[in-house]
């Protein structure tokens, strides 16, 4: 039954507790991935998360989680759009897994399993039925698509959901985001070019 279980998130509230931001570090390769995590790490960014796509990027999430475990940063999987995946990127050691969409059998692998689970919702409606289902954090996506109004749209019927902006967040409209009610951003491509003063300022917003 929908909601019988709670699915484990704590681990959302302890990254996000440190910093409001989630590094998205998709498509690249094992040792660009790893550069940049400890760049980032450094920074004193919490979160990160290699989105699995391709056979590669799961030997990719494994490097990174052994990197991540020596430094105590949990790092998880992003794309996660089966149950068959998340077996995958539980036995390569993810501490979390994010997902584009709200799939209750994705959702319940995860639970199972332990895992983190960070959905994506787009909708009052999506929203509505990740609270229902035990989960206080998900993802709001695509975020520039559906703006930075939509999050305190939201956040008034919904006051106790943590929505994560994903989808066009950078460091120039970061900040929008989290003024408009945003528990925490994700930031992808951006990253590589992003100054490490850019970085540290929005990763130290209240």
């Amino acid at each position: 039954m929908p909601g019988s279980h709670s699915a484990p998130q704590d681990v959302f509230d302890e990254m996000f507790r440190h910093s409001p931001m989630m590094a998205i570090l998709r498509g690249l390769d094992q040792p660009t991935t790893l550069d940049l995590c400890h760049r980032l790490w450094d920074l004193g960014v919490v979160a990160v998360e290699i989105p699995v796509q391709r056979e590669a990027d799961l030997a990719t999430l494994a490097a990174a989680v052994t990197a991540g475990g020596h430094r105590r940063r949990p790092v998880g999987a992003g794309t996660v759009t089966s149950v068959e995946l998340v077996a995958q990127v539980a036995a390569a050691g993810a501490a979390f897994t994010v997902a584009p969409g709200l799939d209750e059998e994705v959702l319940t692998a995860c639970t199972d399993l332990g895992l983190a689970h960070l959905p994506g919702v787009g909708t009052g409606t999506e929203v509505q039925r990740a609270t229902r289902l035990g989960l206080r954090w998900a993802k709001a996506f695509p975020a520039a698509q559906l703006g930075s109004a939509w999050i305190t749209a939201m956040l008034a019927p919904f006051p106790d959901a943590r929505l994560v902006a994903t989808g066009g967040i950078t460091t120039g409209n970061a900040g929008e985001f989290l003024s408009a009610g945003a528990a925490a951003v994700s930031l992808g491509g951006s990253l590589a070019d992003a100054d490490d003063a850019a970085i540290h300022t929005l990763i130290a917003d209240p």
